[in-house]
């Protein structure tokens, strides 16, 4: 492991316009933006393993907006804003005047007069959730220009239709620590593949991510799937074009033996086909209760046809001498716990529970460190007077 000062060192040699642009998806940032990102998370994680406070907000407000479901998400966002000094404050649209028609602009300027960060989840519209991030972002960039707001919040996100960026460089700071060093990545085989699951509309953006993102540090990432459980065209292009420009590899497959076969890491994971999302997205517009009901059958149905797409022991003795490292975002469809069949063997996920765990813990950092990098031009500098007035975190 480096030492603090090392990373710091580190920090301040990377060239990074961060401070300049929202974290919006992992491919409009540099290499060197990204690695900058991941060892601000690493200082972040030692400080508080040191008792070290790392509150560079004395005061502040981080929002959360959060338009589905979350668990490690939600827990994340609150953790990163309390480690850096900031309070939280959860905008319930229901709750505010944006049930009465308020303007995506007026919202993002009156919620922000003491705001340093908004953390936005918004993966249920296909095409939507992305462009509702730019919109607020474009709003602030607004309210800051016409003196508004005193200053810019840093805006993340915590997952839209298109990229989970903060899950996948929470796995991609994970892989760093379980293999050594980012250069310790290039040419090892991810195979990031469909598993069945008995639920339907699970969001594209995890694979998304990951073929993304690891396609960036010259991996042989293998997608793998059944025929017309397709991603978003673009996104797979651009992870194509990744792979080409860092020295990696990118495979499409259409059978989980293939993509486990020689794979150093497996990422077992349900998705709803891109069509699928599409007409979802349709429905939920037109709140179609009944075409989504319809819709919801018709691809359980589909799915059901696929049960043998399942992380079992017996598919894991095809990886690397049978030991790939199982990665998953949480939570996982584990067959014989928390559903009949599932995307995962019981005994295969026990046996990477607690490596599963320790990928998730890197998401608060992460996420810290990229409100970090947006609001300072060179957070080494804010890092390192941290350490030097040494503040104990607990007395």
């Amino acid at each position: 492991m480096k030492s603090i000062n090392e990373l710091i060192k580190e920090i301040n040699e990377l060239k990074s316009e961060l401070h300049e642009k929202d974290f919006l998806l992992t491919w409009e940032q540099s290499p060197e933006e990204l690695e900058r990102v991941l060892k601000t998370a690493q200082v972040l994680k030692a400080m508080r393993q040191e008792n070290i406070a790392t509150n560079v907000f004395n005061n502040g407000l981080g929002i959360s907006l959060f338009r589905d479901n979350s668990t490690r998400t939600r827990f994340s966002y609150a953790s990163a804003i309390n480690m850096l000094g900031l309070a939280q404050q959860d905008l319930d649209e229901g709750k505010s005047q944006i049930a009465h028609g308020e303007t995506v602009r007026e919202t993002a300027n009156m919620i922000s007069f003491c705001a340093d960060a908004i953390g936005i989840r918004d993966d249920m519209y296909l095409g939507a959730g992305n462009a509702y991030m730019r919109e607020v972002g474009a709003a602030l960039d607004e309210g800051v220009k016409e003196g508004v707001l005193p200053s810019r919040p840093a805006l993340i996100n915590l997952q839209c239709d298109i990229d989970h960026p903060t899950q996948s460089m929470a796995d991609l700071a994970w892989l760093e620590e379980h293999f050594g060093d980012l250069n310790q990545l290039k040419g090892k085989k991810l195979a990031m593949t469909w598993a069945y699951s008995p639920s339907y509309g699970k969001p594209l953006s995890v694979p998304q991510g990951i073929i993304g993102l690891m396609t960036r540090f010259g991996m042989d990432v293998t997608l793998a799937h059944p025929e017309g459980y397709d991603l978003i065209p673009e996104v797979v292009e651009q992870a194509r074009q990744n792979a080409e420009a860092s020295g990696g590899s990118f495979t499409q497959v259409t059978s989980m033996e293939e993509a486990f076969d020689g794979a150093d890491i497996v990422y077992p994971k349900s998705w709803a086909p891109y069509q699928v999302m599409e007409r979802r997205t349709e429905l939920l517009r037109a709140q179609d209760h009944d075409g989504l009901k319809a819709l919801e059958q018709e691809c359980l149905a589909q799915n059901a046809n696929f049960k043998d797409w399942h992380c079992t022991e017996e598919m894991m003795t095809k990886t690397k001498g049978g030991e790939a490292l199982y990665m998953h975002c949480l939570p996982a469809d584990i067959t014989g716990v928390s559903c009949k069949e599932g995307e995962v063997e019981e005994a295969v996920f026990e046996k990477y529970r607690i490596a599963t765990y320790k990928e998730a813990s890197w998401k608060p950092y992460i996420i810290a460190s990229m409100i970090m990098n947006r609001k300072y031009q060179e957070p080494g500098l804010v890092l390192q007077q941290l350490l030097d007035e040494y503040k104990t975190r607990v007395k």
